[in-house]
């Protein structure tokens, strides 16, 4: 490309600004463009991933909520976006706590984002503490290759303290039209699926197919034991495939998220630490210690 490129922006670029407009205004966003995939970075949400493209088509899941500075109840808040982070101190719903915890609502400080000749690489961390209380730092790196498929993600939660502490972690990695559609496919090696409630229990000969989406239909959640970790969707009518790799040593579990309602249309791929319910159960990470996890999403064309 040597003297065809006036300005390295014109393939690749990461951008930081703050929205301005409506329920949006005060979050501050970092643009990630790798000249493939297309990504925004929620610096004032755990730097979650709040939109995901690929070629210029929606990857993930933006709720009718859509991005927002608020902080009421967690379903009048529910973005979705591409990844949502849950925990520290809980995960899905439990008497005494925040729907799906606090980490995603804590900012984060973002301390490195750089675009290379080679790579585009983002660093943050979000502090979790209290007075007397514990000192978890949740550190992110996330990088992508220029002109990649892919991007991948480094979670470091380090123990501050002098005392060991407990910890829970879920990630809601959610996608939504047109990469989820009628007539797409969900490929995963399962061993055993257990579903969640009874209307779960109605759909499972229906779990990996993608329907169209019906009018007030209910949720469907699976806890699913895997043979190994990674789960894709298949979408032959946009001729795109969304896998998503994860650490499973470290995200042993995996629930599977199913909306087919009416303009609340997802799936949720959902790696975690726990299972929900009354299976949950905490991790613990040793004080002056750290605990790590991966994430690896890729978009390819079939």
């Amino acid at each position: 490309m040597e003297g065809k490129v006036s300005n390295a922006a014109q393939i690749a670029y990461v951008r930081r600004y703050t929205l301005t407009e409506g329920q949006e205004a005060g979050l501050k966003i970092t643009e990630v463009d790798n000249g493939k995939l297309r990504f925004l970075l929620n610096e004032s949400r755990a730097l979650d991933i709040a939109q995901l493209w690929h070629g210029g088509k929606n990857v993930s899941f933006v709720s009718k909520i859509g991005m927002n500075a608020q902080t009421t109840p967690f379903l009048s808040r529910f973005e979705g976006g591409m990844l949502y982070t849950c925990g520290l101190e809980s995960v899905g719903g439990r008497e005494g706590f925040e729907l799906h915890g606090t980490l995603h609502t804590t900012p984060a400080r973002v301390t490195r984002a750089e675009c290379t000749q080679n790579e585009i690489v983002v660093e943050a961390e979000t502090l979790c503490a209290q007075l007397f209380g514990g000192e978890l730092v949740f550190k992110r790196r996330i990088v992508t290759k220029i002109g990649s498929d892919a991007l991948e993600i480094t979670d470091t939660l380090e123990n501050r303290a002098y005392r060991d502490e407990q910890y829970c972690l879920l990630y809601h990695v959610n996608l939504g039209y047109p990469m989820l559609d009628e007539g797409a496919e969900i490929i995963a090696e399962e061993k055993r699926v257990y579903p969640r409630t009874e209307w779960a229990q109605k759909h499972l000969g229906d779990l990996k197919r993608i329907s169209a989406p019906v009018a007030n239909q209910f949720e469907m959640c699976y806890f699913v034991d895997m043979k190994k970790s990674g789960a894709s969707l298949v979408n032959k009518k946009i001729g795109k495939a969304f896998t998503l790799d994860w650490s499973q040593e470290t995200l042993p579990q995996f629930i599977l998220w199913k909306s087919m309602a009416h303009g609340d249309y997802a799936l949720g791929f959902e790696p975690a630490t726990t299972k929900l319910d009354g299976d949950f159960a905490y991790q613990t990470v040793k004080a002056r210690s750290c605990v790590q996890f991966s994430l690896k999403m890729s978009v390819t064309d079939l």
